[in-house]
């Protein structure tokens, strides 16, 4: 058993980075008792830099020394280390030339939060959706010729025991076992857990496999035996040498082989370890030693929904909800505990949850499916013909929507407006405040036909109140005198900035209302009538601009014969990186400066048509 890390180390000292800038020889030199050490100080690393800057640490304390090993046995970039979900390749990182730049980490212009091409050739693919690995070892191992045994390479996948509850994981799993002549090696990391505990039929054969029972009897051949392929372990993952020679043996075998290792999540860092909700799994800035945040953070989007998601399961007894193995990141932890038979978590399986919401709903429950807004695009084909198709009563409450920030690319919850616009039926909601979320989730999980309550990861600012209502659209502010110049049209939270927008133009002489659609798809005929009554229309969206809630408001006003030229302000069709999630909004001019600028170009634009009626 490796030596474990003493918890609450003295954090690293200031050339720790250069002392773990290594290249692989020196690995390769190093004696156990060394590497060992070395476990340790990448394990004091991690805590003093990711508490620094946030990001998924319990996970990566989880394999440090799983990472060593890899890294000795393979030799990366020409043997491709590909990590499902790439959450857990920062100790990778470390080891592949990194480790000066690891403060970086998740800031914006520094190193991302996940595997990435654009860093390092050691990062084949950037895969921060789970359960991936195994599809793109098949591809890989396919793709280099690499059944060919002349040329000595493998492909190894290091998959989380969570992510092969995913679908894609045994579809890839079942093409391996096609073409067991592949030399891949599927390195299973088994640490119980995703966010969530790891749920289900797999997590109790695993279970099974560490007990030393080998099936469903006591010497039957596990799964992966069944499906042709071969199996080692279970191992210590955190033992290195033993670790080290299973995965030396797989290699050797120049086959499809699974490796089945055994990790602590959260290892080495005490209030990771005790930590009952996902043992410190992505954390914000924290104190490295006591592991809590310096100053109380203000109340979350996510924490006001799950509050009152549990006030209406209370209140409505055919209200279920669903979860992909995050009922602590999504809010759903409050209305699990209270009603345990009413909560499903499917694992990490969208598409899963999605269709089994679709089958409650038709038999007469009101199901919630509770999501990050950049998963929903694995479910968009259950959402679009087994919910919508069905005019079934499904709410998808839709956390971290817009920008999310250091997460970066793959975490934007930025196409959901987009792709959701398409579909028949289908109503979308944004709040702008706590009150509003509450509010409109009231009316989504009472109303009729699927709908979609979206908000982003922040804490959720003071309450606008509205001056007016209008058909069901809010007007938060308007010209005193009557002055109406500029429609400024703000979805979810960016009303906040569209207000203060307001206050700036009118210092400027310019007569502003801004208004509120709360449902923002498909657009409200009041926005049309408000459209009219105004000379220029600047929309406002934390999402793309290509297909969002501006896109269709434009064509709405050229089906209704209205002449406004429509600014949409919104993301562009790009893919954003990692930064604050106040620098990325700035930078795409999605606050009140920006929204100022918008808007005095659209009154430019304006006037001159004006002048020619």
């Amino acid at each position: 058993m490796a030596e474990q890390a003493a918890p609450n180390a003295p954090v690293a000292r200031p050339d720790a980075e250069s002392r773990l800038d290594l290249d692989r020889s020196a690995l390769l030199a190093m004696g156990h008792g060394r590497l060992r050490a070395l476990a340790a100080e990448i394990r004091t690393m991690l805590v003093e830099q990711v508490c620094a800057s946030g990001g998924h640490l319990g996970v990566n304390l989880g394999v440090v020394e799983l990472s060593i090993a890899l890294h000795r046995v393979f030799d990366s970039p020409r043997d491709p280390i590909v990590f499902d979900t790439g959450h857990q390749s920062y100790v990778h990182k470390i080891l592949t030339g990194r480790a000066k730049e690891f403060g970086s980490l998740r800031r914006r212009h520094g190193l991302s939060g996940y595997p990435s091409r654009a860093e390092s050739v050691h990062d084949w693919v950037e895969n921060s959706h789970a359960s991936t690995a195994l599809s793109y070892a098949h591809g890989l191992a396919a793709g280099l010729g690499l059944h060919d045994h002349r040329a000595g390479r493998s492909v190894a996948a290091v998959i989380g025991d969570g992510a092969m509850t995913g679908g894609l994981a045994w579809e890839g799993l079942n093409n391996l076992a096609e073409r067991p002549e592949l030399p891949v090696v599927i390195v299973l990391n088994d640490n119980g857990r995703s966010y969530d505990p790891t749920i289900g039929g797999l997590a109790r054969h695993l279970a099974g496999l560490r007990a030393g029972r080998r099936g469903p009897g006591a010497d039957g051949p596990n799964v992966f035996e069944q499906l042709g392929l071969a199996y080692l372990g279970p191992v210590d993952g955190h033992d290195i040498p033993a670790t080290e020679a299973a995965l030396r043996k797989a290699r050797e075998m120049r086959q499809v082989v699974v490796v089945h290792t055994v990790t602590d999540k959260g290892r080495g860092w005490a209030p990771a370890e005790t930590d009952p909700a996902d043992r410190m799994h992505g954390i914000g800035v924290l104190d490295p030693v006591t592991g809590r945040p310096h100053a109380p953070a203000g109340t979350s989007w996510t924490e006001v929904f799950g509050r009152e998601m549990a006030e209406l399961g209370a209140e409505f007894e055919d209200i279920v909800c669903l979860s992909g193995a995050m009922r602590g990141p999504v809010g759903l932890a409050p209305f699990a505990e209270r009603f345990p038979e009413r909560f499903f978590d499917v694992g990490i399986a969208e598409q899963q949850a999605v269709c089994t919401a679709s089958g409650m709903a038709m038999a007469g429950s009101r199901p919630v499916v509770a999501v990050y807004a950049t998963f929903l695009t694995r479910a968009l084909d259950q959402v679009l013909m087994d919910v919508a198709l069905h005019r079934m009563p499904v709410t998808f409450v839709l956390d971290r929507a817009g920008v999310t920030g250091p997460d970066g690319a793959s975490h934007h919850g930025m196409w959901d407006l987009g792709f959701l616009a398409q579909i028949p039926g289908l109503r979308v909601a944004a709040p702008r405040d706590a009150g509003q979320l509450k509010a409109l989730l009231r009316e989504a999980v009472t109303g009729t036909g699927p709908c979609v309550i979206r908000f982003p990861k922040a804490a959720a600012g003071p309450g606008i109140a509205r001056l007016k209502g209008i058909d069901g659209i809010d007007v938060l502010h308007h010209d005193e005198a009557g002055k109406r110049d500029v429609l400024l049209l703000a979805c979810g939270p960016l009303a906040a900035d569209a207000v203060e927008a307001a206050r700036r133009l009118e210092a400027r002489g310019v007569g502003v209302t801004v208004a509120d659609p709360r449902w923002v798809l498909p657009v409200p005929e009041a926005a049309l009538d408000l459209v009219r009554s105004h000379g220029s229309v600047v929309t406002v969206e934390d999402g793309c601009r290509v297909g969002g809630f501006g896109a269709a408001l434009a064509l709405a006003c050229v089906d209704a014969g209205l002449p406004h030229r429509i600014r949409v302000l919104g993301l562009p069709r790009e893919f954003i990186e990692h930064g604050s999630r106040g620098e990325l909004l700035a930078a795409h001019g999605l606050d009140a400066p920006g929204i100022v600028r918008a808007s005095l170009d659209a009154l430019a634009l304006a006037r001159p048509a004006e002048r020619t009626r």
